[in-house]
């Protein structure tokens, strides 16, 4: 909102830089009143070449109250005398002295406009600056409330964990197991909003280059012990400028994603291609599926499609938002097919090492078309 409001002044209202503007003006201005007073016949043509540039002028610079006043009446004073002195010599018709308020009057119309669409445009940065400082304000809150949540949840999840082991009595114990796992959501909780609210700040990444086919080596490593038909898709040699944490952090939501839609006999693969100047990672799944009514808002956060089975299985609605955020954060995007009873494709679409543009990959027709690819099977 900066850049379009109107310059801000100093003094009586000229600001150095543009000083220079003015200084034409007032020599055009006094070239002009000189030809009044020299060709009394024509006097009017230079008089309107006046009042004219005057109006330009101010919608272009709008100056402050004193000084708009002060060049008002100085331009009234000069060229209402010229013209009475002409009309008493006979130089001019008398209908002639109609022209000054009429030019005065069209000026200050000028003046109005222009003053009313500073002030909006001083209203609308008020607003814009308010609505950034509150961003700010939420964004320093839930950093704030993360880190100061994780050690108060990591003393009650020591405590609980003991009391669960030396429980001799079975009640007690099942419910020590379920005070962990609801400390366990919190902190998961607590750690991932943490994430969100960090994501948009210029060190929230720790750039490498990244080998895509290790990446997908290490989830499925990881992941392989959960009861599931695993599977490895071909994957193309691909590297990414990127951090390998926040990467694996994503593919792990994705997969986190998958396990909680499927059951033991589904099957969840991992897959990456190359696509122009982007690699698409993908990760599939045989599951339940969502329906397509429910796809737009799948990356929204705290969104869940399954209320009881996400919070059976630990979900806390912000894996797939933060997939989104760190997607984007490199420079890509992330899309979802899906249908019921027959699956989910979710696919994570980054630029190559070698890409001229991150940020214009993202924007660019190879990501498109690969999307499109994607949404429509």
């Amino acid at each position: 909102m900066r850049g379009i409001e109107s310059p801000r002044t100093e003094g009586f209202g000229w600001p150095p830089r543009r000083l220079w503007l003015d200084l034409v003006w007032v020599g055009f201005a006094l070239a002009n009143l000189v030809a009044m007073a020299l060709a009394p016949k024509w006097e009017t043509v230079p008089f309107h070449f006046i009042w004219v540039s005057l109006t330009v002028l101010y919608g272009y610079r709008v100056w402050g109250p004193r000084v708009t006043a002060g060049l008002l009446t100085a331009v009234v004073l000069s060229t209402g005398t010229l013209l009475v002195h002409d009309v008493v010599q006979h130089a001019q018709p008398a209908d002639e002295l109609a022209e000054v308020p009429l030019m005065g009057a069209m000026f200050l119309a000028m003046v109005w406009h222009a003053q009313r669409r500073r002030s909006a445009m001083e209203d609308l940065r008020q607003v814009s600056d308010a609505n950034l400082r509150l961003l700010h304000r939420e964004r320093q809150f839930i950093q704030d409330a993360s880190h100061e949540l994780r050690t108060p949840i990591t003393v009650a999840l020591g405590h609980a964990e003991l009391v669960e082991r030396a429980s001799r009595e079975p009640e007690r114990a099942e419910d020590a197991r379920i005070v962990v796992d609801e400390l366990q959501r919190l902190r998961r909780l607590a750690d991932r909003l943490l994430l969100l609210a960090t994501s948009e700040d210029p060190d929230f990444l720790s750039r490498s280059p990244v080998q895509v086919e290790q990446l997908l080596a290490a989830i499925l490593q990881r992941w392989a012990p959960v009861a599931r038909r695993w599977r490895l898709d071909p994957i193309e040699p691909a590297t990414v400028v990127g951090d390998a944490d926040r990467l694996g952090l994503a593919l792990d939501a994705l997969v986190e994603n998958a396990v909680k839609h499927t059951g033991p006999g589904d099957e969840i693969r991992l897959g990456a291609r190359r696509q122009g100047d982007l690699v698409a990672i993908v990760v599939a799944d045989s599951g339940t599926g969502m329906p397509a009514g429910q796809l737009e808002g799948v990356f929204a956060r705290f969104a869940r499609l399954d209320e009881s089975r996400s919070r059976d299985l630990g979900g806390v609605g912000l894996g797939l938002t933060i997939v989104k955020a760190i997607a984007q954060a490199h420079g890509g995007t992330v899309a979802v097919r899906s249908t019921p009873g027959g699956g989910s494709v979710f696919q994570l679409l980054l630029p190559l090492e070698d890409a001229p543009d991150p940020a214009g990959a993202r924007a660019g027709a190879p990501g498109r078309r690969l999307e499109a690819d994607l949404l429509h099977g």
